[in-house]
């Protein structure tokens, strides 16, 4: 038997169930493919720098398969209705017998799915899928009515319940190598049409999956113990940054867990606060994932809550440009919209502050938020980005009601308190003492050139619970 396998978000060769269970049964060789979509990917607002660190890490992957004697081939489709005749041609061309993929579960990559599958079929292929996105995978975990959970607190007691209940989720051994090289690869392209890849910053995201796990074994040893302390400071190195890496595949959430448990002698059940908060994070995003498998809406740009597409958005498209600049007058915006645009990544606690400041305070609808997000992120991810977003404007799967809005000011002083994240980015500001470069003074602000605040949050807070408030006597009317 000779194996297709087909590469998408999984680049890497370490804990991959497709290659793994190709490579043990091919008899004849096996061969691999990437698919490169650029009318696609720019449809799904792809970032520059998500495109150019994923065709970095397709070039490590690319050496790896070398030694495992599996070439990758790379075809290059407009869009992912093409794939389906791309992949037969490829295998047909290389006489192989079967087709190899994991899954993806977002509306369109499913459509795509399900078309290869059945060309594949009616031209003689078997196909072969598995799961691998996720830790436990989307039909695992149901709720007693079997249905999706739809609130995470009880979700996340299912999931710890059922890995310490012993669910295999250790990562998978390495892939056999082969016997011959069956053809040469082919080499992966430094441009794709639509795209500006000379702007990015290779340095600040090394690709490959041994930088992958050197950067998961450098957070284990050095940062995970303080992590639930410092995990919401920007100023602090107390994240494991391995955001990206997962997006594209080149570490797997298997992996990070594997390693997790592996610091903390009492596993996943009661580890340290900092093992334990970080598995929490892990436990999100396969939560997210099961929504977007549940509630297929939340792919189509719908609202997790259908009743708030009623929600009466405001929508300035002046405001919007103003926020998406980092010009908002309130400098823990500004300065985690200012990072994200320089280096492609943004500090967790302050996407939460960005979003909610767009959704809540400038009553902006959410999409147009998660769209911009999505066109810079390096870890643009549809269903952690959508989750995020919909959390923040109270249209998603959060329990929390929608009053919660987040203070910028207080939210700068908690979790910036010596001002060292604004200064950084928000440089103008950067001889301000402690007290004021949260809230610069008037005259301040005029004499730096720092823009007056876009909005009066108090006001602002009352007008968002007044929306909402609208929006829910609508519907018990």
């Amino acid at each position: 038997m000779r194996a297709l396998i087909w590469f998408r978000a999984d680049l890497r060769t370490e804990d991959n169930p497709a290659l793994h269970h190709a490579s043990k049964v091919a008899t004849r060789g096996a061969l691999a493919v990437f698919a490169v979509c650029a009318e696609q990917w720019r449809q799904h607002d792809w970032a520059d720098v998500r495109v150019e660190f994923l065709l970095r890490n397709l070039a490590c992957l690319s050496e790896r398969l070398k030694r495992l004697n599996i070439a990758l081939r790379i075809v290059e489709v407009p869009h992912f209705a093409q794939v389906p005749r791309a992949l037969v041609e490829l295998a047909q061309r290389h006489e192989c017998d079967a087709l190899y993929f994991n899954r993806e579960y977002e509306v369109n990559e499913l459509r795509r799915d399900e078309a290869v599958a059945r060309l594949c079929t009616r031209n003689g292929l078997a196909v072969h899928c598995s799961d691998d996105q996720m830790i436990l995978p989307p039909d695992r975990l149901r709720t007693r009515e079997g249905r999706c959970y739809t609130v995470f607190t009880p979700f996340q007691r299912a999931w710890r319940a059922c890995i310490e209940q012993g669910e295999p989720v250790a990562p998978l051994g390495s892939a056999r190598p082969q016997p011959e090289l069956l053809c040469s690869p082919d080499p992966v392209p430094e441009h794709v049409p639509g795209f500006d890849l000379d702007r990015c910053h290779p340095d600040l995201w090394p690709a490959g999956e041994k930088p992958a796990l050197r950067r998961l074994a450098n957070f284990i040893a050095r940062h995970v113990g303080a992590y639930r302390k410092l995990r919401d400071f920007p100023a602090a190195d107390g994240t494991s940054r391995l955001s990206p890496y997962l997006a594209v595949g080149a570490v797997s959430a298997r992996q990070c867990l594997a390693a997790a448990r592996e610091a903390d002698d009492e596993g996943a059940k009661s580890g340290g606060a900092g093992v334990s908060t970080w598995i929490t994070e892990l436990i999100w995003r396969d939560f997210y994932r099961y929504v977007v498998v549940a509630f297929p809406r939340v792919s189509r740009g719908r609202a997790f809550k259908p009743a708030t597409e009623r929600l009466r958005w405001r929508n300035d498209p002046a405001e919007f440009a103003t926020w998406c600049a980092g010009q908002t007058g309130f400098p823990i915006v500004d300065a985690g919209l200012r990072q994200l645009a320089s280096t492609g990544w943004m500090h967790n606690r302050l996407r939460m502050i960005a979003a909610m400041f767009l959704t809540k305070d400038l009553l902006v609808d959410w999409r147009w938020g998660e769209r911009h997000f999505m066109r810079h992120l390096v870890d643009g991810d549809l269903a952690s980005n959508n989750g995020g977003w919909q959390w923040s404007a109270s249209t998603g799967t959060d329990a929390v009601p929608y009053f919660r809005i987040f203070n910028p000011a207080t939210q700068s002083r908690r979790f910036d308190p010596a001002g060292e994240f604004i200064r950084r980015w928000v440089p103008e500001l950067g001889d301000l003492d402690r007290r004021s470069v949260h809230n610069p003074p008037v005259d301040v602000r005029a004499r730096l050139g720092y823009p007056a605040p876009l909005c009066d949050h108090a006001a602002a807070r009352r007008r968002a619970i007044a929306a909402f408030q609208r929006l829910s006597a609508g519907r018990q009317a």
